[in-house]
Formats: structure tokens, C-alpha cells, sequence
């Protein structure tokens, strides 16, 4: 079997697909492709892919849809494409799952540095201090290999979800600024995208995400974590 990362390009646009099959491959990378969600489940059943690039307008089920059945079985990174460049959009993908989003057209070299960078993140074995494990209520956060886990089940966390835990984990008991936050974590989209992760990260930790009690918001700054 080859040690190259393994790709999975889900897009219905014959052209494009293999364009990238092609261009991936030539900047050695494994490539498989599938022309539909249904057909992606089908290879995900048997194989373990690296990162998946994902078209978001597809018939049937479109990239959203697929991420969302996909989020709770597999921790695989998603590069979404889209024709879609609002900012209201970008934010729907980040609250399916999505770890970062490339509008077309883009220039492939683009799509090959957002690749590189999350494979990077994901593959990085450099841990941030301080190397615990975090009690959240009933969820157990162990930092050292960015795994939340809950009553002896392991909580899917997005490569995004984990970078930023990571981050307030190595600030603990003190206000982190969004700015602050997308720097130490590699957040890509904004302060926007923080707040939208901080949501997601408090549903899955949070007794009621609503009247949250370890992400807790300061005022004019950030976020401070303070758990148990």
C-alpha cells in the first residue's frame, strides 16, 4: 500500500473531478473519486481516506447533507468547494462539520496549500501544553491526543473543534481573544468562525449549551475555559 496521503474528490462535474484527480496525483498525493455522496459512502466503507474534498452543489445530496451524515461516523477533514462565496454559507458548512472551504474558481494552488495546511495540522504530533486530561461535567478532554470523550464514548471533534479546545486547554483559567484564538489554532474565516466553533464545541460539552458553564464568554475579549 503507498505511505502517500490519501484523497477522496467527491464532485458531480466529471471535468473538474478529474482535473483534480490529475493535478492531486501529479503533487503526490493518492487519489480515488466519487461522482456522488453515494457513491463516496460506498469507498468510504472500505477505505480510510486522509482528507476529503468536497463539492457542495450535487444533486440528490448535496455536500452539506453528506457532511452532516458523515460528521457522527468519521473524523476525516473536509475541504469543501463551492460555487458559494457569501459569508452566511461558509458559516452553514462550519456548523456541519466542514474544516475549511475554497469557493471556485480557485487556482489549484491554492487548493494545494488548504490541503497541505490541514493535512499538517491533522498529521502534527507536537502536542501544546499543558498535557492533561480536562474534566468537563460528565466529558473527559485528553490533551494530549485532542480527544473529548464522554461515559466511555469518544465525541467526534472536527480538526477545527480540536485546534481551538487545544488552544483555551493551553490558556486555562484565562480570557482568550478571538484573534488570539485563530492565530494559536489556524482557524481560517474570520472571528465569526470562532464564535460558530465555540457553539458547536459547547453542544458538545456544555450540560446547556445555552447557560454555558465551562466555555464561558468574557465580555469585550473572548473565551476562557474553566472546567471542573
Amino acid at each position: 500500500m503507498s505511505d502517500l496521503p490519501h484523497i477522496l474528490v467527491v464532485d458531480d462535474d466529471t471535468r473538474l473531478r478529474d482535473l483534480l484527480q490529475r493535478y492531486l496525483s501529479d503533487n503526490g498525493f493518492s487519489v480515488s473519486s466519487a461522482s456522488s455522496a453515494a457513491e463516496a459512502r460506498k469507498l468510504l466503507a472500505g477505505i480510510t481516506f486522509d482528507l476529503i474534498v468536497l463539492d457542495v452543489m450535487m444533486p440528490e445530496e448535496d455536500g452539506l447533507a453528506f457532511t452532516e451524515w458523515l460528521r457522527p461516523r468519521n473524523d476525516v477533514p473536509i475541504l469543501m468547494l463551492t460555487a458559494r462565496g457569501e459569508v452566511q454559507d461558509r458559516i452553514a458548512g462550519f456548523e456541519k462539520g466542514v474544516d475549511d472551504y475554497l469557493s471556485k474558481p480557485f487556482d489549484p494552488q491554492e487548493l494545494l496549500l488548504r490541503i497541505t495546511t490541514i493535512l499538517r495540522r491533522v498529521q502534527s504530533s507536537a502536542p501544546m501544553e499543558p498535557l492533561i486530561d480536562i474534566q468537563f461535567g460528565s466529558c473527559i478532554y485528553k490533551s494530549d491526543r485532542q480527544e473529548l470523550w464522554q461515559d466511555g464514548q469518544r465525541i467526534h471533534l472536527t480538526e477545527m473543534e480540536a485546534s481551538l479546545l487545544q488552544s483555551l486547554v493551553a490558556e486555562l483559567g484565562n480570557p482568550v481573544s478571538r484573534e488570539t484564538l485563530i492565530q494559536n489554532s489556524g482557524i481560517s474565516g474570520g472571528v465569526r468562525t470562532v464564535d460558530v466553533q465555540v457553539t458547536r464545541l459547547r453542544r458538545k460539552i456544555e450540560p446547556n449549551s445555552r447557560s454555558p458553564r465551562y466555555i464561558q464568554t468574557v465580555r469585550g475579549h473572548g473565551y476562557v475555559l474553566r472546567p471542573d
